[in-house]
């Protein structure tokens, strides 16, 4: 039974400002602004950046500084939701109470706790990723400062650059560098026999990565584990440089310019929620239908997407996607079922996630792979439709119609 609420302003708090809580803003705007039967939302979303971030396109940010420009936009500059029922805030939500319907909120530029009410709750705060897996920074000045320094170290490199880690991120960083600057020596090492083998995949795909990545100029080695990196300093005509001795577990050794780690170790930052909607690694447990737990309080009001929920398949913006606009859906039933005091024995028609079997689409260089139902394709072609040039950026940018006219 749908709980009844005494306002039909309703107010929604969103958690994190990427691809699923973008998308549960926008599709829940949508749904609430039909002239047939329209809904009052006000709106916040709350993230710890102050922009809109295009994590896709975090390796050939750490590429390219034009990119970089490209790839992060302040929400302020986001123009489908600029508007006077949507609120951004730049801060971090500590502690959910879903029993009373509060959250607790840090804001980040007063340091000061505010606690903001709502009547439906979506988190949609991924997971933490390391540096350079993604930026650290929180601004977009910042940012362009981090990853400024960054491409000018790499991309002034003499000596080859190293890249640790074959998992997609590694592949894509490996490969925009030397996509980039094709003059550029990168090394790839992955401590297995193949990449992506913490994925789901079969060994074609697998074995494709690998050719794509040679192809594009990367030497890549297989079966190496970095056992140490240890800085050195060399003499040069133009003063001293300094270089990495690196040495791995089967003896190989060489020298670096620069060694970037691209294995994410990535976590749930979930710590906000509560323990009983969690399972041992810090996932969101949800239904179907993106709600928490039914042993959560009020838990048909609370909703989690994204990369931060336990769900079947390999993580992919695709998902959280859809999995935001499923969110949005159900929040709007639900507010229909409530606004329009329809019976209370009926419950509410909801959308439900069906289980994502193993996919994949991966940018190496100038070219792609994609792996589905359909089976696996490779080439430009493949880079083309899923990609495009900037790794995505204007694909999920007109999927969510963010530069769309203000409301």
């Amino acid at each position: 039974m749908i709980a009844r609420i005494s306002t039909c302003q309703y107010r929604v708090l969103i958690a994190g400002g990427c691809y699923g809580g973008l998308s549960a803003a926008v599709n829940l705007l949508e749904k609430c602004d039909t002239l047939d039967s329209p809904i009052s939302v006000d709106i916040t979303i709350v993230d710890e950046r102050d922009g809109y971030f295009h994590i896709i396109g975090s390796p050939l940010a750490m590429a390219s500084k034009e990119y970089a420009e490209k790839a992060w936009v302040e929400y302020k500059h986001v123009k489908v939701l600029q508007r006077p029922n949507v609120t951004f805030v730049q801060g971090t939500v500590t502690d959910v109470d879903c029993e009373d319907k509060r959250a607790t909120i840090v804001d980040r530029r007063t340091q000061k706790t505010r606690v903001e009410s709502y009547d439906f709750f979506v988190a949609a705060t991924g997971l933490r990723r390391v540096w350079p897996v993604v930026p650290q920074a929180l601004t977009r000045e910042a940012y362009l400062k981090e990853v400024g320094a960054h491409c000018d170290r790499v991309l002034n490199s003499t000596a080859p650059i190293l890249v640790v880690g074959g998992g997609a991120v590694g592949i894509e960083m490996a490969a925009e560098l030397k996509h980039t600057k094709p003059s550029l020596q990168v090394t790839l090492a992955h401590s297995r026999d193949k990449l992506l083998s913490a994925e789901p995949l079969p060994d074609m795909v697998k074995d494709c990565a690998l050719e794509l990545a040679e192809q594009a100029g990367v030497d890549v080695l297989l079966s190496h584990r970095l056992a140490s990196s240890t800085p050195i300093t060399t003499s040069a005509d133009d003063g001293s440089q300094l270089l990495y001795e690196v040495e791995f577990t089967n003896g190989h050794k060489m020298v670096a310019s620069e060694v970037i780690t691209a294995i994410s170790n990535s976590i749930p930052t979930s710590g906000y929620l509560p323990r009983d909607a969690l399972d041992a690694d810090g996932y969101v447990n949800v239904r179907p239908t993106m709600q928490l737990p039914a042993g959560v309080p009020n838990a048909e009001s609370h909703f989690a997407v994204g990369d931060m929920i336990r769900w079947s398949g390999i993580k992919r913006c695709g998902g959280a996607l859809y999995e935001g606009k499923i969110a949005a859906s159900n929040v709007h039933e639900i507010m229909l079922q409530q606004h329009q005091q329809l019976d209370d024995d009926k419950e509410p028609d909801l959308m439900q996630l069906t289980e994502f079997p193993p996919m994949i689409g991966l940018a190496v260089g100038n070219s792609g792979i994609s792996y589905g139902a359909e089976g696996m394709n490779h080439g430009p072609q493949v880079m083309k439709v899923f990609f495009e040039d900037d790794l995505g950026f204007r694909i999920v940018w007109d999927h969510l119609r963010l530069g769309g006219a203000t409301a």
